[in-house]
């Protein structure tokens, strides 16, 4: 049995969480899950958004599953954007440094383009994202993009060994050092230096406006796309629309001797009714983490099931373009696993 510590984020990220338990449990997935609460989840229980205990157990197990953390129930009067993300709390209270956000298609759902096939890296301790930012003076706000050699290097490594790791030919460094010469003029700078270790593997640079209209256009140049927090971020929810929408990805968050595997898209009840969740958003991580188990069969058969239901509309998820809620979803997924 492969312990992990199940985060339960609130909203919507209850039904995700019993789809997807089903789902598992039918596909007979080795897990034993320990639930801690985070986000709404816990504050509604009059708790710290982020508690403690969640944390300590996600360090000691060292591998999670993670449902959006989603901000306080939404009080009229009351501007929830001042409420620091508890998303970005909780990777750097744990440490994460990197996301992998794998960008593929799924048979049966309909996009642009087919047979895209990347994964997409992003540093995700500093950049823009350091959150370091002060008013001067009244109607002067100056912010501060925080680039390092150290993480731009460890991040480059583990870069780099992935994709080694995953065969992969090439990776693409996202920056705009022809602006920012000395903050991205590093970072390119480390990409270079990493480079050198990896002969095997192609090292290519690409400034990022001019990657936004390449991954539009010809994504399927991109083998392994490597970038900084913001770039990050955008090209990553740019890639999952190449490929059916942000409900057809999932992201994997590292970082020493942790493995945080997080569902992208969460909601609260408030925006999606209950019963109405598509849970593939946190099946796709579960999935990831299953391989990460080296539980690559039963992945597998997982991903052939979901691939069977999603071409049918009365059982493909409503954010998808179907009819089908949560549980109608869940149990036509299983049912294909026993066919």
């Amino acid at each position: 049995m492969h312990r992990v510590v199940f985060v339960q984020g609130g909203g919507i990220g209850f039904d995700q969480e019993q789809a997807v338990r089903q789902i598992l449990d039918a596909a007979r997935a080795p897990i034993q899950w320990e639930v801690h609460l985070a986000g709404r989840a816990a504050l509604d229980q009059g708790r710290e958004c982020l508690p403690v205990d969640t944390l300590e157990a996600v360090r000691t197990v060292g591998v999670a599953l993670k449902t959006k953390l989603l901000l306080p129930t939404p009080i009229p009067g009351r501007s929830v954007h001042a409420v620091a993300n508890p998303n970005v709390e909780f990777r750097r209270q744990l440490g994460l440094f990197a996301s992998v956000r794998p960008v593929h298609n799924l048979t049966g759902l309909p996009s642009r383009f087919q047979g895209v096939n990347f994964l997409l890296v992003r540093e995700i301790t500093e950049d823009l994202y350091a959150t370091t930012e002060h008013e001067i003076v009244p109607g002067v706000v100056q912010s501060f993009k925080i680039v390092t050699e150290a993480a731009c290097l460890r991040f480059f490594q583990f870069a780099f060994e992935l994709a080694r790791s995953q065969k992969r030919q090439s990776i693409h460094c996202i920056h705009k050092a022809n602006i920012l010469k000395m903050a991205d003029g590093l970072y390119l700078d480390c990409f270079r230096r990493v480079a050198q270790s990896f002969p095997e593997i192609t090292a290519k640079e690409m400034i990022v406006d001019n990657a936004c209209m390449q991954m539009v256009s010809r994504p399927h140049q991109f083998d392994v796309v490597a970038c900084g927090n913001l770039y990050g971020d955008l090209l990553s929810d740019l890639g999952a629309g190449l490929v059916g929408g942000i409900s057809s990805t999932s992201a994997i968050n590292h970082g020493v001797g942790i493995r945080v595997y997080e569902a992208v898209y969460g909601a609260g009840y408030e925006s999606v009714r209950p019963g109405k969740a598509n849970p593939l958003p946190l099946l796709l991580p579960a999935i990831e983490m299953l391989r990460g188990f080296g539980e690559a069969e039963i992945a597998q058969r997982l991903l052939s099931a979901i691939e069977m239901v999603l071409p049918q509309e009365d059982t493909r998820p409503i954010d998808l373009g179907g009819t089908a809620g949560t549980q109608e979803f869940a149990q036509a997924i299983i049912r294909a696993l026993g066919s």
